[in-house]
């Protein structure tokens, strides 16, 4: 893959992974507006499996906090710790199941210009909904396990591209009256999983592929993702604990429409 698609490919990445604004809907779109190749799921897992890196390296802490709750899950013990590993553990297995089934019967039947630009569109606007009718008197600390799996639900929407997966749950997590920042917080904790389930399965096809430029260009596009990632999670987080997630709305709401003006042929 020439070197400049792999850069924009890494970037749009890095950027739109964690915002909630859908960063696989973006990597499907980048190749059908620049008139590339479709870059394939494996350049699009080894981007996330970047952004994984980059959300690990922001929330050491947290990474850190988790590591001790599954210490003290396997000795028996409970505690604040404890209660985040199980937390954000089932609060992804809804994605993981369904995941499975939508890989299994459908593919990428979903990957279409259509599709995003409904998705993109439709849940831009939840989102704003979400933000204006939530309350903000929730912290992670209050996270039940009923909350959990409510928003490890919302997640399995995000199967769809252009429903963006922290848009989502951040949406869901705003719903049910967590502040911004913390709902942004635990909806970064729970990609976590995921991008690490999606990315060894895709690593073990890449070593079996024995295909050496592939490896390499997962291994750089992975690593440009991390950077991007790590910014736009500084500046988004720093964003969320002064304002609201309006500009994410309108941008969401405008790229939608151009999309479906696109797709149905009106520009």
């Amino acid at each position: 893959m020439p070197f400049v698609h792999l850069v924009v490919l890494a970037v749009v990445q890095g950027i739109t992974e964690f915002l909630p604004i859908s960063s696989s809907g973006h990597l499907v779109l980048v190749p059908v507006v620049m008139g590339w190749p479709d870059q394939g799921l494996m350049v699009d897992i080894a981007v996330h499996v970047g952004t994984l890196g980059a959300v690990i390296a922001y929330f050491w802490r947290d990474v850190g906090q988790m590591l001790l709750g599954l210490l003290d899950v396997a000795r028996g013990r409970s505690g604040s710790a404890a209660r985040l590993f199980l937390q954000v553990v089932l609060a992804t297995l809804p994605v993981v199941v369904a995941g499975l089934a939508v890989e299994f019967y459908l593919g990428d039947a979903f990957r279409s210009v259509v599709v995003i630009g409904w998705t993109t569109l439709g849940f831009g606007i939840v989102l704003y909904v979400a933000d204006r009718v939530g309350m903000t008197v929730r912290r992670i600390e209050h996270m039940t396990f009923g909350a959990a799996v409510l928003i490890g639900l919302a997640q399995v929407l995000a199967l769809v591209p252009g429903t963006s997966r922290s848009g989502i749950t951040m949406t869901a997590a705003r719903f049910l009256g967590f502040e911004r920042v913390d709902s942004a917080r635990f909806s970064l904790l729970l990609s976590m999983p995921t991008i690490l389930a999606a990315g060894t399965l895709a690593g073990i096809d890449l070593f079996r592929s024995g295909d050496l430029g592939l490896r390499a260009d997962a291994a750089l596009a992975a690593l440009l993702a991390f950077i991007s990632a790590l910014i736009a999670i500084a500046l988004m987080m720093a964003w969320l604990k002064r304002a609201s997630f309006g500009p994410f709305v309108v941008y969401r709401l405008v790229l939608g429409a151009a999309l479906l003006a696109y797709a149905y042929g009106l520009v």
